[in-house]
């Protein structure tokens, strides 16, 4: 039987709710402050906290913060008595489940506390379980390509974010591989039925938008529905139109536990909260488990790795692709360029010269030429940390062993290339 704390400094709530909660099929227990509630979940770690957020010493925000910062699953439900909404939108930017707003109905109260056991168990079941049985750690390197520490750094999250069902966003310029990686954690449920419902809200019309996201009375329109059991991918986000902002809120209070939401944003939603111009509710709901994605110019060490990894899914009549090769000089170029359109950019121009070159080796030449113009190339002291040496041999390559062609691009005075 699932348990709740019950945290509120008046005793006649305390009866109140025990009255409502224990017929439903909850264990109640209780405690008159955050501190007493702390301790007490400690020893007995309950499946779900109800707490009030006027308490003294300890009031509810502060309980919030410190249970997740003990136990980071812990799900928390957020009383306020305020008729303004500040105070629940606080509550969710700290990691609570969910807020109700006193006086509240029963019938409200019991679907909420059920859709957190809901998500409680499903923590439970991913966590015992680690990564899905169709998805290993090998099978995430192969679709998120790299070595650069940025890279290792996004494939540790992936892997710890496969065992949680948050609401998560990606963060990033576009080409930065955001939906490899929503694809990735999707195959993580490890249900071949389940769907991944992708919908990219700066394509779809406003029409389209509350047919398939809101449909009637917050129950979710079709894609919603579509969703259950696996993942509602919402890429751009940001250009969700004001008024679907504001009605999206009540459709995720009553389903978003019954799939994963992952939103994609190339702006700085935060900002944009700031500004008035993104539904401030709505941010903390889908900001979760914020991820940033980086752009390629600031891991371009792991430009050979994509090229060979770019080549090898390239289809080429005159021979066999994965026998293509770059060249030194070419792989300098590459690496030089600056890549406004990162991996989408890069994928382009690798799929389409494995695809259309009649010779073997891939050199600097048969590149597009805005790729080999000068002005692109980063001045030594802007490159790679660490990597100087090997960018000074690159760019010696591509300059065929000209040191003073060389020692312009790289901004340094020819002497200094020895």
């Amino acid at each position: 039987m699932s348990s709740v704390l019950i945290v509120d400094d008046l005793l006649s709530i305390h009866e109140m709710l025990e009255a409502v909660i224990q017929p439903t099929g909850f264990n109640t227990a209780f405690a008159t402050d955050g501190e007493k509630a702390l301790a007490r979940y400690k020893e007995e770690k309950f499946d779900m906290v109800l707490a009030d957020i006027d308490m003294k010493p300890m009031d509810g925000i502060t309980l919030l913060k410190q249970l997740k910062q003990y136990d980071p699953s812990a799900v928390v439900v957020i009383m306020t008595a305020y008729a303004s909404t500040e105070s629940a939108i606080q509550a969710l930017k700290f990691g609570a489940f969910d807020y109700l707003q006193k006086p509240f109905r029963v019938n409200e109260l019991i679907a909420t506390l059920k859709r957190g056991i809901e998500f409680k168990q499903f923590q439970a079941e991913r966590a015992a379980t680690g990564l899905a049985p169709g998805l290993n750690s090998n099978e995430i390197e192969s679709r998120i390509i790299g070595q650069s520490a940025a890279i290792k750094k996004l494939i540790q999250q992936v892997k710890k974010l496969a065992s949680v069902r948050s609401p998560l966003l990606l963060q990033g310029e576009n080409g930065t591989g955001k939906t490899a990686v929503a694809e990735v954690l999707h195959a993580s449920l490890g249900n071949p039925e389940a769907q991944l419902v992708r919908i990219d809200c700066s394509l779809s019309s406003d029409a389209n938008l509350r047919e398939g996201l809101l449909g009637q009375n917050g129950a979710g329109g079709t894609w919603v529905t579509q969703a259950k059991g696996g993942t509602l991918f919402l890429q751009h986000v940001q250009c969700l139109p004001p008024p679907v902002q504001k009605e999206l809120v009540s459709v995720l209070r009553n389903t978003a536990h019954t799939f994963r939401l992952i939103c994609s944003t190339t702006e700085d939603l935060e900002k944009l909260v700031d500004e008035g111009r993104f539904h401030d509710e709505l941010y903390y709901r889908v900001a979760t488990l914020p991820v940033q994605l980086p752009p390629l110019g600031q891991r371009k060490e792991d430009i050979p790795l994509l090229v060979k990894h770019y080549t090898a899914r390239a289809t080429n009549p005159h021979f066999d692709a994965n026998l293509v090769e770059f060249t030194a000089d070419a792989l300098a170029v590459l690496t030089a360029y600056h890549w406004p359109g990162n991996l989408t950019e890069l994928y382009q121009v690798i799929s389409k010269t494995a695809a259309t070159t009649q010779t073997r080796i891939v050199t600097s030449e048969q590149l597009p030429l805005r790729l080999r113009d000068i002005q692109h190339w980063p001045k030594l002291a802007e490159y790679l940390a660490g990597q100087e040496k090997q960018y000074v041999e690159m760019v010696l390559n591509a300059c065929r062993g000209d040191k003073a062609r060389t020692a312009a691009v790289l901004g340094v005075p020819v002497e200094q290339l020895g």
